[in-house]
C-alpha cells in the first residue's frame, strides 16, 4: 500500500479511483460462518486494520502535499461488496440502523464516495466495482470483451480477480475500453488453491483517456 501511495506521487495521476473492497470484513462473511477460520474474527479489528492500511496508502501522498499543496488529486471510492458487508448488517438487523455503517470507515474524510454498484462515469468512462445483469443483480460473467458487448459503454471495474483488457472499435471512429483489473494484494487466498492464486495484482493506470 506504501508503495501504490508513492507510485500516486511519482505519476501525478489527474484522478485516483479506487474500485472497492479495500476493506474486507471476513467478520462479517457469511461463508465463513460456521468454520474454524472464522474463529477469533472481530468487526472492530476489521475497521482498524483498513483505516491502518489507508494510512499506508494516503501517508506518500500527503507528505508530498506538506510542500506541494497544488497537487490536489481527485480522489474516487466505488464501493464495494465487502464494503457493503458493513451495510447488509443493518439491513438484515435492523437494531443496528445508523450503529453500523459506512460512517465507521470515515472514507469521505479523503475521497468522494460512490455507492456499491452506481456507476461514476469519469471522462466517458465508468468506473464502478462490478457491472450487475439488470435482470438479476449477479455480476456479469464472462471477459472484459464479452461485458463490452453486454453494456455497451466503456468500463473499469474491479471484484474479479485477474487483469482483462478488451478494445473495441465502434462505427464512427471512436473506441469503447472494458478493463478489469480486481486484485492488488501480496499474499494468497487459501481458497483459491495453487492454480487460482497465479493471477495479476497491480493498478493500472490509464493515460489521455478522456472519451
Amino acid at each position: 500500500l506504501t508503495a501504490i501511495g508513492q507510485y500516486i506521487v511519482d505519476k501525478k495521476p489527474d484522478i485516483v479511483v479506487n474500485i472497492g473492497d479495500f476493506y474486507d470484513f471476513p467478520s462479517l462473511s457469511s461463508y465463513d460462518k460456521g468454520k474454524t477460520s472464522f474463529e477469533g474474527r472481530r468487526l472492530k479489528d476489521d475497521i482498524e486494520y483498513g483505516k491502518i492500511g489507508m494510512q499506508k496508502l494516503l501517508n506518500p501522498l500527503r507528505e508530498y502535499q506538506k510542500s506541494n499543496p497544488s497537487y490536489q488529486p481527485r480522489m474516487v471510492f466505488c464501493l464495494g461488496n465487502h464494503e457493503e458487508r458493513l451495510k447488509r448488517v443493518s439491513n438484515n438487523n435492523s437494531e443496528f440502523e445508523g450503529f453500523i455503517g459506512y460512517h465507521l470507515l470515515d472514507l469521505e474524510k479523503d475521497w468522494e464516495v460512490h455507492d456499491f454498484l452506481k456507476p461514476v462515469n469519469i471522462q466517458g468512462i465508468n468506473f464502478v466495482h462490478y457491472l450487475s445483469n439488470p435482470m438479476s443483480g449477479k455480476p456479469y460473467g464472462g471477459s472484459a470483451a464479452t461485458q463490452l458487448k453486454s453494456v455497451g459503454t466503456s468500463f473499469c471495474v474491479g471484484h474479479k480477480q485477474t487483469l482483462d483488457v478488451a478494445i473495441q472499435p465502434v462505427l464512427d471512429g471512436t473506441m469503447r475500453i472494458g478493463i478489469v483489473a480486481g486484485a492488488c494484494y501480496p499474499f494468497d487466498e487459501s481458497y483459491k488453491g495453487f492454480q487460482g492464486n497465479t493471477h495479476f495484482r497491480g493498478v493500472v493506470m490509464l493515460h489521455e483517456a478522456a472519451n
